[in-house]
């Protein structure tokens, strides 16, 4: 597929994505969601990528939410004929497909995470932002309220106090806030942001693919689990571990004071 609304590059085994809208601050729209679809379904088949980053492009945006033209008004018009917006939401790109990858997923946030974006940005498994990022579901503002799981995902990751307060005024958040909130794991300079993403990427790239997936999958069960199902879940998950090369290549690296050279398998 030739994209148009993004970018996606392949090098060193991790796959990078930008959202590639510039001109109007990365804004979603219905041809980014296809576009956005079919990448992420040829990174989840390609055992190749370890890694996955996305990102903005320019210095102001990583994405400000959504077309309000391409997105509200058709689900405004789509209800006063009688349909349903579920039925149309659920052909839409979804940060669910975010989390279901194997691959860990790095949000470099370099700007304005609004609406969708922040929803896309909550959706990744660790978010690295600039000191000139924000963070916002203005979706009330609109009145309206979010619809890609920003308030079923901050509540989950910062509490219910504060997913309150940003869903129900819109109002937005600095990235200093974002950090004290636990929404962000870094945060720092616009110049340092893609040195920072490169040395996430080395921490992750120096341990197994599979246990990482495997990492992944137990701890976003965890959420939609009682307690004792989620520790039963991750000990099946544990226990699957010692099938595989890198759980012995691993041990035997420990043993012979030398780094693992893990495979994938």
């Amino acid at each position: 597929m030739a994209y148009e609304t993004i970018l996606v590059e392949k090098k060193d085994r991790v796959c990078k994505i930008t959202f590639n809208r510039p001109q109007v601050l990365n804004a979603f729209n219905p041809q980014m969601s296809d576009e956005l679809k079919v990448a992420v379904k040829d990174i989840a088949a390609d055992k190749n990528v370890r890694v996955v980053v996305i990102t903005g492009a320019g210095d102001r945006a990583f994405m400000a939410g959504a077309d309000i033209d391409k997105t509200i008004f058709r689900w405004v018009d789509i209800t006063k004929k009688g349909g349903k917006v579920i039925d149309d939401h659920k052909v839409y790109f979804s940060p669910n497909m975010l989390e279901d990858l194997p691959q860990p997923v790095i949000a470099a946030i370099n700007g304005f995470a609004f609406g969708m974006g922040c929803e896309i940005a909550l959706g990744c498994d660790i978010r690295i932002a600039t000191e000139t990022s924000q963070f916002g579901q203005p979706e009330i503002k609109l009145g309206i309220m979010c619809g890609g799981g920003g308030s079923v995902r901050l509540t989950r990751l910062v509490g219910r106090g504060k997913a309150m307060e940003m869903c129900l005024t819109g109002d937005p958040i600095d990235a200093k806030e974002a950090y004290r909130i636990g929404l962000v794991n870094q945060v720092v300079p616009p110049a340092e942001l893609e040195n920072a993403v490169n040395a996430m990427v080395k921490r992750l790239m120096s341990k197994g693919a599979v246990a990482l997936a495997s990492t992944k999958k137990s701890i976003n069960a965890t959420v939609e689990m009682g307690l004792k199902a989620a520790i039963e879940n991750e000990g099946h998950l544990f226990s699957d571990i010692f099938k595989t090369q890198d759980a012995e290549e691993g041990a035997k690296a420990f043993l012979e004071k030398r780094k693992p050279n893990f495979q994938g398998k």
